[in-house]
């Protein structure tokens, strides 16, 4: 075997390392809301589930914006880990956690005006609010939990250890399974007891993750002298990031591009529900069951951009042009072969999918009128999931945010010129351009922005 083929194995070894425990731990995400529905959709009443829907989309999305914790010290930890810079390694994750920690305390403190605008936002009917509130007055609390373990995550990942956000995750759903179980049934509490066992599973994940932390990693934190060292050390490092000015900078710079990233690809997703809305029920349904295919397409596709971050932006730190480039091309085999495995699947089973995901008959014979459109969901957005986890991973955030927003503006001006001769088609054209166009941008930006500075 010649040494590029066993370097190409290593390369491939390495992604998928990386990428299988990313796609474990993406599956069981939904898991958590999905308990928590399939709890409440056995308490007697409709507007349990209602409530749970509103409040989790309400964190759901409120998260979602602060996912740069996650990305931004993803991409810098793992440029520190190939220039082997343990104490910027120790800074990064401190810096990172402590800013989660602030961003939560302002949740805390603010979440009445916060409450009243995602209710604004939203609209949950006169039945589901009051229930709705409930579940948000809980579940609040548990925001430091949570924001810390999107810093924690992005740290492990950069330090090429994706086992450990899986092993949290699973965690995570076992707890929150045991927790609102009991709450429920064993001590007759209804929305509380779920709400409760979401933070009760938040703050058992965040434990978790600070015991792995400390268990493999602690030494790291005091020059490789003892555990409880680094521990004292962590907190020394809290109180002194004023003397970092460059890096701090650099690390508020990287996340408020993404943060701007993260509100772009928001107000799409919210336009095309909203426009899909405004429609009807029906069609409603149909976008909302056919976009499972694309979430399903993600979870995959998300765990292979995760191998860009940690791999792509350790060599990029080691300054390693030889190792940079064998992972990207390996990345792009990788995208082809799950691109190639998903389309055939929707293709082939589309419509038993959508067959499992409902059983209204009107959904499901509107939806073979756009089932079409779910099949060039892959092929439209798989370059875009390989480019975000090499920028993120790389750092060049600006590139992500530029193409992000260059395409929601092409979303919107396509679907405004469509809607009225194409309807619910023009919607689905505008979605397809605007996954493509991120793809698109992105290769032309690293052509010629990123690729002779590599």
């Amino acid at each position: 075997m010649s040494n590029f083929a066993l370097d190409m194995n290593i390369r491939d070894r390495q992604i998928l390392q990386i990428a299988l425990p990313s796609i474990v731990s993406n599956i069981t995400v939904p898991l958590l809301g999905m308990i928590d529905v399939a709890i409440v959709g056995h308490m007697g009443s409709p507007v349990y589930i209602g409530a749970v829907a509103v409040g989790s989309m309400i964190f759901n999305l409120v998260y979602w914006l602060f996912g740069f914790l996650r990305m931004g010290t993803s991409g810098l930890t793992s440029q520190a880990l190939g220039r082997r810079d343990f104490p910027e390694i120790t800074r990064l994750l401190v810096r990172s956690v402590t800013i989660g920690l602030g961003i939560a305390l302002l949740f805390i403190v603010f979440q009445i005006p916060m409450k009243w605008l995602m209710f604004w936002l939203i609209g949950p009917t006169t039945d589901v609010a009051p229930f709705a509130s409930t579940y948000f007055n809980i579940v609040i609390w548990g925001a430091p939990a949570s924001l810390a373990l999107f810093s924690l995550s992005g740290w492990y990942i950069g330090m090429q250890n994706t086992r450990f956000p899986m092993v949290i995750s699973i965690g995570q759903n076992i707890v929150n399974i045991l927790a609102s179980l009991t709450l429920v049934y064993g001590f007759g509490m209804k929305i509380e007891g779920v709400a409760w066992g979401t933070v009760i599973a938040q703050y058992a994940g965040f434990i978790v993750a600070l015991g792995l932390l400390v268990r493999y990693y602690g030494k790291i934190f005091h020059g490789g002298r003892s555990v409880e060292g680094g521990v004292r050390n962590v907190c020394r490092r809290v109180f002194s990031l004023h003397t970092h000015h460059s890096s701090l900078l650099e690390f508020f710079q990287i996340n408020r591009d993404i943060f701007l990233r993260t509100l772009c690809l928001v107000a799409v997703n919210l336009y095309f529900t909203s426009a899909g809305a405004r429609q009807g029920a029906i069609i409603l349904s149909v976008n909302t069951v056919l976009m499972q295919l694309y979430l399903f397409f993600s979870y995959f596709m998300d765990g292979f951009a995760y191998a860009g971050e940690a791999l792509g932006g350790k060599a990029y730190g080691a300054k390693n042009t030889t190792a940079f480039h064998e992972t990207l091309q390996r990345l792009w085999m990788w995208m082809l072969i799950v691109t190639i495995g998903y389309t055939l699947l929707y293709i082939r089973g589309g419509r038993w999918i959508v067959s499992l995901l409902t059983d209204e008959p009107q959904v499901i014979e509107a939806s073979h009128e756009y089932l079409w459109w779910a099949w060039m969901i892959p092929a439209a957005g798989c370059v875009a999931f390989i480019w975000d986890g090499v920028f993120i991973g790389i750092t060049a955030t600006r590139g992500m945010l530029v193409s992000s927003f260059l395409s929601a503006l092409a979303f919107f001006v396509v679907y405004l010129l469509t809607k009225v001769p194409l309807g619910n088609h023009g919607l689905w054209l505008a979605m397809v351009i605007y996954l493509a166009m991120r793809g698109v941008l992105q290769t032309i930006w690293y052509r010629l922005r990123i690729f002779n500075g590599i």
